[in-house]
């Protein structure tokens, strides 16, 4: 008798009636071995599933699916096309503030949003960054919705447990459980970034849902797997809370485009060779290769050889981390560096900012009865360094745009020009002077991806 009194009393504990108090997330970890459903009833309604269209443009061509001549011809009547994409999205704000994947989103004519509920919202892209495959989507005449916690991604832990949310394979909303199986993967799964690892199922579909932490807060946007059969192998990929947070911030104060904070040096991995040179006990950190005269951390006094172990306590192992670690701290804030220099650390405060230039660089559109017609040059500054990945040191003009019949130079965006006809080109309007004379034959000498090339053209 007292053995059934007490099993009673234990089943009333897991299962309470529905007259009872109503669920709670659990207080301890002794409640969530028992079942995961408070966490999944706090964090599922702020998981929603995303609906996109976009209209593209498909051309007909008579070689279509011919592995040889499609290769070469690419003409035909361009024939509009509906592509749908299905994914997920994680509500950050009870007025309707959404975050999901870029390639989930991107280009989209149309976005659908629909919650847990079987609510519908009509959905707008306010901030997109393809490089880091973030959205961020504002709901049509939302308020009052549920949102998510975010949590601090760095305290996270290999072990931890962890709860994936979303939509695979358009079977509705669906929870898988895991752990953290990795931490600070940089370039993952063949990808650009920073993320955290998961062996919990992530499929697509899953594209842009939340893992949730057993506190019911966003540790992460799923973005990808590593797999070789198109499954979930046990390996997934979710962008890190913290970088999240930032791009929220960012679309709320206005902005439409992600600015990211600017290095401004080039950087490469401490292995334990390079440590023992320098004298560092073991391997870690960035050394310091190359520095731009207007890089911050110029500005701070680090200058190459300087080893940058951390910023604000947190360990930098990588270019890709280092990276991360300026884009959670934004432009406009300042950041502790810790650095190691001549056997000793040392510490400096940078202050962030984004790249200069771009917008007020001196640049043209070559306007030529020749082949250098439609051809966009521009004189090269931190920002366009930066925005086509080009050498610290790289200096001249740079082709930003090959249009029209400058396509038949075979010249390309970043193709940096140093002469043509054996005269220095230093601004864009030397090229512009010599492309406005007459003549048939052109030698060009560039500069791509760290080689140097020449070319010689000729005709109109």
């Amino acid at each position: 008798m007292r053995l059934s009194l007490a099993f009673l009393a234990i089943a009333a504990g897991l299962f309470p009636l529905a007259a009872s108090a109503q669920t709670q997330v659990p207080s301890d970890r002794g409640e969530i071995a028992l079942s995961f459903a408070p966490v999944v009833q706090r964090a599922t309604p702020a998981v929603v599933n995303i609906y996109a269209t976009r209209i593209v443009a498909e051309r007909l061509s008579p070689f279509a699916g011919d592995p040889f001549f499609s290769q070469f011809f690419d003409f035909g009547q361009a024939v509009p096309r509906v592509q749908n994409s299905l994914g997920s999205g994680v509500i950050l704000s009870a007025d309707g503030i959404v975050v999901s994947n870029h390639h989930v989103v991107g280009g989209a004519d149309d976005i659908r949003v629909v919650l847990a509920d079987r609510r519908e919202f009509a959905g707008r892209v306010i901030l997109a960054d393809a490089s880091a495959d973030l959205a961020v989507i504002r709901l049509e005449g939302a308020a009052g919705l549920p949102a998510l916690e975010l949590a601090d991604a760095d305290r996270a832990q290999v072990g931890d447990l962890v709860l994936a949310i979303g939509n695979p394979f358009g079977v509705g909303q669906t929870v898988t459980s895991g752990i953290v199986s990795g931490l600070a993967r940089a370039g993952a799964a063949g990808r650009a970034g920073y993320f955290v690892q998961t062996d919990a199922a992530i499929n697509p579909g899953n594209s842009g849902g939340a893992l949730v932490d057993l506190e019911g807060r966003l540790l992460g946007i799923n973005t990808s797997i590593l797999t070789r059969s198109g499954g979930s192998n046990g390996i997934g990929f979710a962008i890190p809370a913290n970088l999240v947070a930032q791009y929220v911030a960012q679309a709320q104060a206005g902005r439409t485009e992600f600015e990211r904070p600017w290095s401004g040096i080039d950087v490469q991995p401490v292995d334990q060779s390079l440590a023992e040179a320098m004298g560092l006990a073991g391997p870690g950190g960035v050394a310091i290769r190359q520095i731009h005269p207007e890089s911050p951390f110029a500005a701070a006094r680090l200058a190459a050889g300087d080893v940058v172990i951390a910023i604000d306590g947190q360990p930098v192992e990588s270019p890709q981390a280092l990276d991360y670690r300026l884009a959670v701290r934004g432009p406009g804030a300042t950041a502790r560096v810790t650095y190691w220099r001549d056997g000793a650390f040392a510490e400096a405060e940078v202050v962030l900012a984004p790249a200069r230039g771009s917008a007020g660089s001196e640049s043209l559109r070559i306007a030529a009865p020749n082949i250098f017609d439609g051809l966009a040059v521009a004189a090269l500054d931190p920002a366009l360094i930066d925005r086509l990945g080009l050498p610290l040191s790289a200096q001249g003009i740079v082709v930003t745009e090959v249009a029209g019949r400058a396509r038949r130079t075979g010249l390309r965006p970043g193709d940096i020009l140093l002469a043509v006809n054996d005269r220095p080109l230093s601004r864009p309007a030397d090229l512009a002077e010599i492309t406005a004379r007459p003549g048939r034959s052109w030698i060009v000498e560039f500069i791509r991806n760290g080689g140097r090339g020449v070319i010689q053209l000729s005709g109109g």
